[in-house]
């Protein structure tokens, strides 16, 4: 939200992160006195000074009064001196440097944390603005605010709103840059399958470093596309992507994770499951979804596996995931009982046998049905006629 150069991540993003792991009961002791202290640093930087209320309200920081005094002082200052900058530009400058003026008197709102008056004041901007890529500058920065807040109402509207400027013109960077924001909004709210399309077209055009580090980016593309795309796309488009190829191998776990999900090394998965489950919980965007996530990724390896086989003995298939055959039996009772497995259990036996649904047999049922229900209607039309 702040402005600084291309490739780095929004101080503002940075800070809400921090915060997010602060309240996090996961996160140790030792390194919340830490993450304290670089969040007090932030604050106190960039003068947020209404935010540093809400932290202190909410028991995250300790409140000191002459602190918020000399940030409340700090802002006032600051405010009159934009608001002169403006009266001088719009008695003795031009139209782009009204604009300006504006901008930056926006920018600072959003700088400090005043959530409703940068809001309010980009409104003020975009009448001023003409240029659509000026335009969707702004939406960018509102975006920014929605996601710093998590106000997934506004994030939804601005990514309509930029959709909209983009009928009307509109450069391809931003477009790009656009996709990568509604993938997150879409991971966000647990559209997987979406994000992971939005973040595939992505890949080889990603300059929004605003919001995470290209790291990051490959990280939350893998994880939502190993639960939305088949074993042939996911070939295609992950296992053997360059710009992935060439990343992955510094996040920790996740190229095992993928890898061996392809290969079938179904041990050495849930080994790197295992390890990838503490990132996932201490992401802001992830972990309201953690269980929810872990659930499909379940369901997706436990499906892969069974599709080789018409029946398999419980032992083995516990063998394969290098867990006990009482884990397995409990974990597939889940899934079969919830839908999500086309399996049944023969305890006495200690077999699985599938059943997964025939999609041509399942279709033409279905003609059947619809060319009796149009029979049907025919026999009663010529009734009709014939009276």
């Amino acid at each position: 939200m702040d402005t600084q150069d291309g490739t780095q991540q929004s101080q503002q993003l940075i800070l809400a992160h921090n915060v997010f792991l602060l309240k996090h009961p996961d996160v140790s002791d030792i390194e919340k006195v830490r993450l304290s202290d670089e969040v007090l640093n932030s604050v106190q930087s960039n003068d947020m000074t209404s935010y540093y209320e809400t932290l202190v309200t909410d028991k995250v920081l300790e409140l000191d009064q002459s602190l918020l005094e000399s940030m409340r002082a700090k802002n006032e200052e600051e405010i009159k001196k934009l608001d002169e900058k403006i009266a001088d530009a719009e008695e003795n400058l031009g139209e782009s440097e009204v604009r300006e003026a504006h901008l930056a008197k926006s920018l600072y709102y959003i700088r400090i944390g005043e959530k409703e008056k940068a809001l309010e004041q980009l409104k003020v901007t975009e009448s001023k603005t003409v240029a659509v890529g000026q335009k969707m500058d702004l939406v960018f920065y509102t975006l920014q605010i929605g996601l710093f807040y998590m106000d997934f109402d506004l994030i939804s509207k601005s990514i309509d709103k930029a959709k909209n400027l983009f009928e009307g013109g509109g450069d391809w960077e931003r477009k790009n840059r656009l996709k990568v924001y509604e993938g997150l909004y879409c991971m966000s709210t647990r559209n997987f399958k979406k994000a992971a399309n939005l973040f595939l077209d992505s890949i080889s055009t990603f300059t929004t470093y605003e919001l995470f580090p290209y790291d990051t980016f490959i990280f939350y593309t893998v994880l939502t596309s190993i639960i939305s795309l088949d074993r042939v796309s996911l070939k295609q488009k992950v296992v053997d992507a360059p710009e992935i190829l060439t990343v992955i191998g510094k996040i920790p776990h996740l190229s095992e994770f993928l890898n061996s999900l392809y290969d079938c090394q179904y041990k050495s998965f849930f080994l790197a499951f295992s390890g990838l489950t503490e990132q996932i919980k201490l992401d802001r965007y992830l972990h309201p979804h953690f269980r929810f996530y872990m659930r499909e990724v379940r369901t997706v390896v436990y499906s892969q596996f069974l599709e080789s086989y018409k029946s398999v003995t419980i032992e083995a298939m516990a063998k394969a995931f290098g867990v006990t055959v009482e884990f397995i039996d409990m974990e597939l009772s889940r899934f079969i009982a919830a839908g999500k497995l086309h399996c049944k259990i023969d305890k006495v036996a200690g077999v699985l046998e599938t059943n997964r649904p025939d999609a041509k047999n399942a279709l033409y049922q279905a003609t059947i049905k619809q060319g009796d229900f149009l029979l049907n209607r025919i026999q009663k039309l010529s009734r009709v006629i014939d009276l």
